[in-house]
């Protein structure tokens, strides 16, 4: 069974939450940023089961509830920290129990040991090691889509340092929660001509301290594992620009290239439900790893999907006859029927209705805009070769051809441009000014051409050049056997694939992807192969002993893409895992699209001070309301007696009347006072209901 960072990060959130501050009942308090990691992973259902009476965020107003404890699970961050000493000078709650998400800076960590107030009021600090969104089972976002320009952006040089410390306490807390002291390994390019070349060598040697450091002052990391030790992979962007620029038709990548899809906290789409119906709605419907029907198609050639989409919602619907809309012979039975699997039927049904409007608009552009033809032509400029793995001609006559196309849109018509560049190794400046002219591009388009070579690629070359063409990472090698059509359109592969290859088979070039530490053979994963069962004898669980070689537990692979990746790129770390036997994982500060490369790209020559870098911004302070005195509580005012009324003197004989003169309560002709016969009355009917209850 493979490891899913999904139900890792899950189990980490709810089992601090369950043993961080014991049994009784408590207050779970959050920040804004601390609240998204863990809204990310588990409900508030799940968490109010866990003896918590109820969830409140740091930076809100809140009522003071001294004779209840507080569970702190907050971001290391400085106005978090004056917000928590805000808290403990008020005595918000009874005791504190502290955890925070990452590693806290010395200096904010030595003012809470100062404080005698928090002294008083901290039961306990831990870390949990959590800072970072678990997308899919196997993707790791950062969400942090500034990451690309403050890596890249000739402006950003006084960020990176920052920066890079930022990610590389990110990685170390994703490789803590995998329990992995990994061997590192980081991409070095051959002859790089741009100035973020040396990124990976200098954010490999941040995690290598980091980790370092941690695994001194944790003394049980890492935990006892029969797995061998996993490895870590650090990759930038510029290790291929090829991959973000071409047409994908795999169902995942397809939608994020060609869709309007929303990706924020949530990724979503907005598409028509119930169409044609009188509850017709059009919906935001969110896109996660609870959707099976996305789940099972997102790896598939798009294709293959439409074909199985159909086939697999006739089935759905003959599952459930039940709910089919002529029905009409319900009977009383069949309608609780049909409450009962209500709620799952419409979750279903929504889902295959969701996927199959998105499937339509993909294929319904991908035939309207001619992609086949494009993606034709943008295989033989990524490999330099036809569909026949030989040569690529008239390449040139190909591109002004699909230039000339009014179906071919601008992004489609700059992507081609970018990858003929690359493919020649650079061009005539003059050559580009025409293309862009003939190409109708924007002015703007210019610019992504331009910043180009801030990733590494050569954009423009003088007419003699002297220097030798640009060496691809990879010799691409044709096929042993004939292929067909899919196959022909994702000749490509993308470098990270390759290089995870080369890294299984022990074979990965260590000129190009060094090592931070002298390694040994037992550090390189193709060597480790005949080390497990090592592993496993000398492993503390007696279960492990009695496994047979398929189900060994897996090495780890970690791959982290600074500056973001593909759908592409995540797809591969699936295949690789399942066709190789390891567990791969990849990490990124976001997800790239297509679109949101070149937008990327084109900022690279935009004023910094325009981009609104978060680093940049003011720094978040503590909201002013939690310095405020708390108001005293209002002084009870004195009832007012009422003022008597003057009434009519009633007579004695009226008193008299109602006057018991038994000794047992009742009157004298034996019956009981109107008022006890009201509460014996009451009292049977309390009865009877009590009953009724328990029946």
């Amino acid at each position: 069974m493979s490891t899913s960072i999904l139900n890792i990060q899950r189990d980490l959130i709810l089992n601090t939450i369950r043993y961080a501050a014991g049994n009784e009942w408590k207050v779970l308090v959050v920040d804004e940023t601390s609240r998204k990691l863990i809204d990310n992973a588990v409900s508030e259902d799940d968490i109010l089961n866990l003896n918590v009476t109820n969830v409140e965020q740091i930076e809100h107003r809140r009522s003071p509830n001294p004779t209840m404890d507080a569970l702190y699970i907050l971001s290391p961050l400085p106005h978090i920290v004056d917000c928590i000493m805000a808290d403990f000078e008020r005595k918000r709650y009874r005791k504190a129990w502290l955890v925070w998400t990452s590693f806290l800076d010395p200096e904010q960590r030595a003012r809470l040991d100062r404080s005698q107030l928090a002294r008083d009021q901290i039961a306990n600090v831990q870390i949990m090691n959590a800072d970072y969104f678990p997308r899919e089972s196997r993707l790791i976002t950062f969400r942090d889509p500034w990451s690309f320009p403050v890596l890249f952006h000739p402006g950003c040089n006084h960020l990176i340092r920052a920066h890079l410390e930022g990610l590389a306490q990110k990685i170390v807390s994703l490789c803590a929660s995998l329990g992995e002291y990994p061997v590192i390994r980081y991409y070095r390019p051959r002859a790089p001509t741009h100035e973020a070349s040396v990124l990976c060598s200098h954010l490999a040697r941040f995690i290598q301290n980091e980790l370092d450091q941690f695994a001194q002052f944790q003394r049980d990391f890492p935990p006892p594992s029969p797995r061998p030790r996993g490895v870590l992979l650090i990759v930038d962007r510029s290790m291929d620009l090829i991959a973000p620029l071409l047409h994908e038709f795999t169902y995942q990548s397809m939608v994020h290239d060609l869709l309007p899809i929303s990706d924020g906290d949530k990724v979503t789409y907005k598409t028509v439900i119930n169409e044609g119906s009188h509850n017709e709605e059009l919906k935001d419907m969110e896109i996660n790893e609870e959707d099976n029907v996305w789940v099972e198609y997102r790896h598939m050639h798009m294709k293959d999907v439409l074909g199985k989409l159909g086939e697999d919602f006739a089935k759905f619907r003959a599952a459930n006859p039940q709910f089919a809309e002529d029905n009409n012979k319900a009977n009383v039975n069949t309608i609780k029927d049909m409450l009962a699997g209500l709620t799952e039927f419409q979750k279903g049904r929504d889902a295959y209705t969701l996927h199959l409007n998105m499937a339509q608009e993909c294929m319904s552009y991908f035939q309207k805009h001619k992609l086949l033809e494009v993606s034709s032509v943008e295989q033989c400029f990524a490999t330099g070769m036809d569909e026949n793995y030989k040569k690529a001609k008239n390449l040139a006559s190909q591109l002004v051809q699909l230039l000339d196309d009014d179906a071919i849109k601008q992004p489609e018509r700059l992507r081609l441009l970018l990858l003929y560049i690359i493919y020649r190794g650079g061009i005539l400046a003059g050559d580009i000014r025409k293309l862009l002219a003939h190409a109708q591009l924007a002015p703007q388009d210019g610019e992504i051409v331009a910043n180009l070579d801030l990733l590494g690629a050569r954009v423009e070359k003088p007419l003699k050049d002297d220097k030798p063409p640009v060496q691809p990472l990879f010799t691409r090698k044709p096929p042993s056997g004939p292929i067909d059509e899919e196959e022909s359109l994702s000749r490509y592969d993308l470098n990270l694939k390759l290089i995870l290859e080369e890294l299984v088979r022990g074979t990965l070039d260590p000129s190009v992807f060094p090592f931070t530490r002298p390694h040994t053979d037992t550090d390189t994963p193709g060597q480790q192969e005949g080390l497990s069962q090592a592993s496993l004898r000398s492993a503390k669980p007696t279960w492990a002993r009695t496994r047979s070689t398929g189900e060994q537990p897996k090495q780890r692979i970690i791959v982290f893409m600074a500056g973001g990746a593909t759908y592409g790129e995540a797809r591969t770390c699936y295949e690789i895992s399942q066709t190789c036997g390891k567990d791969v994982f990849l990490a990124t500060s976001h997800m790239l699209s297509p679109g949101l490369f070149l937008r990327q790209v084109g900022d690279l020559s935009v004023d910094r001070r325009r981009l609104d870098i978060p680093a940049e911004r003011p720094k978040p302070t503590a909201p002013a309301h939690l310095f405020e005195r708390e108001a005293p509580p209002a002084p009870a005012q004195p009832v007012k007696k009422p003022v008597p009324v003057n009434l009519k003197p009633m007579a004695p004989t009226s008193a008299l009347a109602t006057m018991s003169l038994g000794t047992n309560g009742k009157a004298a002709n034996g019956a009981a006072p109107p008022e006890k016969e009201k509460d014996k009355k009451e009292k049977k009917e309390k009865k009877e209901k009590k009953h009724r209850f328990f029946r």
